[in-house]
Order: C-alpha cells, then sequence, then structure tokens
C-alpha cells in the first residue's frame, strides 16, 4: 500500500520488483504480511498514515511500515502503534525479503533509528557520487536500484508512470523536514535512468513523469549542470511523453527553459514551487525570489512556448506573515495565470527552522488566508481554462470513459481533459478544446497521433 507522492509509488514499485525477485506473491486478496509505503510530510499525511497502518493490522496480516514516516520516526513510531510488527527505515530496504519472513517466523525486529540522513554521505556533491557506487558506502537510496537489470514490478496497468532522477535535497527551505529524512541530494546515472526508461516503455508505458526532490538539481554531483539537457532528449526518444517535475525556480535556467520548449515529446510543463511572492516571507523561509523575478521567469517560459502549462504550490500563515505579504501573494497570481495552484496553510514541523521562529500566525487566521487563497486560485485556473478553450491539445487518453490529460496537466495534481470520440486508453490524440468545467477540459477529437496499439519497440 502506497501513501504519499509519486516518489513514494517508485519505491513501492522498486520494493514489489525485489520481493518478486525473492519468491514472494503480490497480492490484494488475504495477504499475510502488509507493507505500507507512509507519508511522512505535513500532519495530515502523518494522520493517513497512522489510519492506514491500523485499517491494514484490522485485517488480521501482519503489518510492516516503511517509507517516509518511518524513516522520520522510527522507534517513536513503533512505541506508539504497537499494530505495526515492525517499523524499517530505508537502510532496510535491501534485504526486505528476509525482514518479512522474520515477521512471519515471529521473530521481533528492531524498530528503525531515526539520524539526520544528510550527515551519512560528503558534504561536496562530486565526493557524494563516489561514494554512493556499489561497495563504498552502504546507504539505502530507495528507488535508485540499478545495473544491469531493472528492479521493479509495476503495481498497476496506467499508461503513465513516474521514473526517479534523484533522491535527497542540498537546500535548506526553512518550513522543510524532507532533506532530514530523505538525506543529501544524489543523482541517479544517466544509464540507469535510461535503462528503466526503456523498461517502462516495454510494458506499455506512454508517458515518463520525472520525480525527485530537486529535478533542476540533476547532474550537480556527476560533474553537469546540465545533464537534464542532455537526459530529456534521451527519453523523449524512448517514450512518446516525458514529464518533468519537482523544479527549483531559484535554479531555473535559459538552456533548461529551452529544452523543456523545444524538444519533441517533452511537455512543455513547469511545476515550480514558488511558495510566496513576498521578498520578506521568501527570505524567512531561506527561499529566493520576489513578484517581479517570478514574472520575468513566466514570461520568459511563455515567450518560448505560449501554451505552457505551470502548476505552483504556496503558503500562507509562514511565521511572520503580514497582511501586506498576503496581498503581494494574491497580486503575483492574479498576474501569474497558472494552471494549477495548490495552497497549504503554514504548520510546524519537528526539526525544522521554522518551528523555531517568532511571530506566529494564529492557527484560525492561518485557517481564514488559506480559505481566502483557495477561493482565489480556484477563480484565477477556471479563468487560465477558460482561455484554452479553441486550442488544440494532445491528450494521453487514460480511461475507458475518454478521460486523459493534456500536456499541460500532470498526474494527479492537476485538471483532466475529457475527450469526446472514439479513443481507447493509452491513445495519445490531438482534440480542440470546447468547454470546461473549473480547471478540467471538454475536447472533441481531432485525430489519433499515436494508437495505443502502437507501443514503440525499443531496442
Amino acid at each position: 500500500m502506497t501513501l504519499g507522492c509519486a516518489r513514494n509509488e517508485v519505491d513501492s514499485e522498486e520494493l514489489a520488483g525485489r520481493l518478486e525477485a525473492a519468491g514472494w506473491e503480490l497480492t490484494d486478496e488475504a495477504p499475510d504480511v502488509v507493507v505500507v509505503n507512509t507519508c511522512g510530510f505535513v500532519e495530515s499525511a502523518k494522520k493517513d498514515s497512522i489510519d492506514t497502518l491500523l485499517a491494514a493490522s484490522d485485517t488480521g496480516a501482519k503489518v510492516v511500515a516503511v517509507g517516509c514516516l518511518a524513516e522520520r520516526y522510527g522507534e517513536e513510531l513503533a512505541g506508539q502503534l504497537p499494530e505495526a510488527d515492525a517499523v524499517l527505515g530505508f537502510d532496510s530496504y535491501a534485504e526486505m525479503s528476509t525482514h518479512l519472513r522474520s515477521v512471519l517466523d515471529g521473530v521481533a525486529i528492531p524498530s528503525h533509528t531515526p539520524g539526520d540522513r544528510r550527515k551519512l554521505l560528503p558534504i561536496s556533491p562530486v565526493e557524494r557520487a563516489a561514494a554512493v557506487e556499489p561497495g563504498t558506502i552502504d546507504i539505502g537510496l530507495p528507488g535508485h536500484a540499478g545495473g544491469p537489470q531493472v528492479v521493479r514490478r509495476r503495481l498497476d496497468d496506467s499508461p503513465v508512470a513516474p521514473l526517479k532522477l534523484a533522491s535527497g535535497c542540498d537546500r535548506r527551505c526553512a518550513f522543510c523536514a524532507i532533506p532530514s529524512f530523505r538525506g543529501a541530494f544524489v543523482s541517479r546515472r544517466p544509464s540507469d535512468v535510461l535503462a528503466e526508461a526503456r523498461w517502462l516503455a516495454e510494458h506499455g508505458v506512454r508517458e515518463l513523469v520525472l520525480v525527485s526532490e530537486n529535478s533542476t538539481s540533476y547532474g550537480k554531483d556527476l560533474g553537469d549542470l546540465q545533464l537534464l539537457e542532455t537526459l530529456l532528449p534521451e527519453l523523449a526518444a524512448i517514450a512518446p511523453r516525458v514529464r518533468l517535475s519537482y523544479l527549483q525556480p531559484a535554479e531555473m535556467r535559459p538552456t533548461l527553459v529551452d529544452t523543456l520548449t523545444r524538444t519533441p515529446g517533452v511537455v512543455p510543463y513547469f511545476d515550480m514551487s514558488f511558495q510566496h511572492a513576498s521578498a520578506t516571507v521568501l527570505r524567512r523561509m531561506r527561499r529566493f525570489g520576489d513578484t517581479a523575478r517570478f514574472l520575468d521567469l513566466l514570461a520568459q517560459i511563455r515567450a518560448a512556448a505560449p501554451t505552457a502549462g505551470v502548476r505552483s504550490n504556496v503558503i500562507v500563515g509562514f511565521p511572520g506573515e503580514t497582511e501586506a505579504d498576503v496581498a503581494e501573494l494574491e497580486h503575483f497570481l492574479t498576474e501569474a495565470r497558472l494552471d494549477a495552484i495548490g495552497v497549504f496553510g503554514y504548520s510546524d514541523e519537528d526539526g525544522t527552522e521554522a518551528e523555531g521562529l517568532p511571530d506566529k500566525v494564529d492557527p484560525d487566521e492561518v485557517h481564514r488566508r488559506v480559505a481566502r487563497l483557495t477561493a482565489l486560485a480556484e477563480q484565477l485556473t477556471a479563468q487560465r481554462a477558460d482561455e484554452r478553450v479553441g486550442e488544440v491539445v494532445e491528450v494521453l487518453i487514460e480511461s475507458t470513459d475518454g478521460e486523459g490529460r493534456a500536456a499541460h496537466q500532470a498526474p494527479d495534481v492537476d485538471g483532466t481533459t475529457l475527450v469526446s470520440g472514439d479513443v481507447r486508453v493509452g491513445d495519445i490524440v490531438r482534440a480542440v478544446v470546447v468547454g470546461t468545467e473549473g480547471v478540467d477540459l471538454l475536447a472533441d477529437l481531432v485525430d489519433i497521433i499515436l494508437p495505443a496499439a502502437l507501443v514503440p519497440v525499443v531496442a
């Protein structure tokens, strides 16, 4: 069972691949043991993870907690949740089969002892890359299993699949705990990424969604800050559609904008978490930028690709945020013409710098600001969808009722496009937008660009 982000989906499929190779049968019916890949990002995600663990225990099966919540809290989680038969960290993944056998045999497994995973590898990115080579430092990097054979087992038959570029993050955003339990930034070798992309294409995947904590940093530890610009065209030669996600605005560069907007097969889509627009708030967050810089970046993108998709997340109620800061954020969002906006209310996260900051905003006021910005975001994104009426979009069909996603729509987090016409799951089609329902588009089929039956043969 997988909770949380697309990065966790990759980790779950890698775990499934390891277990299947070790002789385990994966089933949804009356399992002997349930492995729950948890999320530990924010309070609501933690609650969902705990509720899922409890529900799994109610089935009578043995329950093993893995993933971010288990890595972050380890022994503490085990002490508070006796329903979990084991709580294992990332370093346990390679031996998961042995651990599950022990659980079924009634052997107690020591719970994971959490620590700051940023300290496990060298500070220098280049030294870090050498350190994670096999046989050097024994450290768990979920989703990084490489070599001549891909270690992965698909858990659904969707024509879309996430593909991990890297793990960890070297940035120090004041509100974010992820680097402490995901560790320092480590790129996967291009050869491993390409090998897994080929494997996914051979298994019917039409769209590769590239994921990491910070995709714009890819290659810095491999000695090439523009390695992504080389890798993207190679991936587009393997799968019909490639989407890059998790971009850091402060690390965007003209060459990457150019690659994302001009490479056939790579969708012009920009998933950039601005988090705020007030320079004062952003500095307190340990981030960079302001309204003018962000609008200039968006202008560069749209000059290259006028119909490019852009989504972002923002946080309101950060310590010290004033009414003027909120007004600045509203001004930015109004001018930015984003396709999708996620609005989150600030809350303290254990171990973060922001947890100790003064001038906390009253929780009731945070709630009011979230409601206010959410209402604005819904209005603005609906207007942006309306602007696309008459536009011809390329849609990947993902369900039998003709629903899919255009190039500006990412899985799960953005809107969808419902195509009227004779289409099948896996088809990539051209359609003209004739209406909208909020952020979702209604479109009429123009023609089929790549039928589902024509899955590319990968050498």
